[in-house]
């Protein structure tokens, strides 16, 4: 799996192809559809990262009200 930044520039990439005034619909389409699936990828990556950040502060505060 592709890192959160890997992801980020993967997005960045699709982005700039769309901006073709050259692209067809049809590759416009699947770009479109690339991408959704990309940011759902990374949304997913994040929400993963705010979970451990979560689970080591509750730690943090268990060993220190001990």
């Amino acid at each position: 799996m592709a890192t959160f930044e890997e992801k980020l520039e993967h997005s960045k990439e699709l982005l700039e192809k769309l901006m073709d005034p050259e692209i067809t619909l049809e590759e416009s389409v699947k770009l479109y559809e690339e991408g959704l699936k990309n940011i759902k990828e990374a949304q997913t990556l994040i929400e993963e990262a705010k979970t451990k950040i979560t689970v080591i502060e509750q730690a943090n505060q268990n060993v220190e009200s001990d």
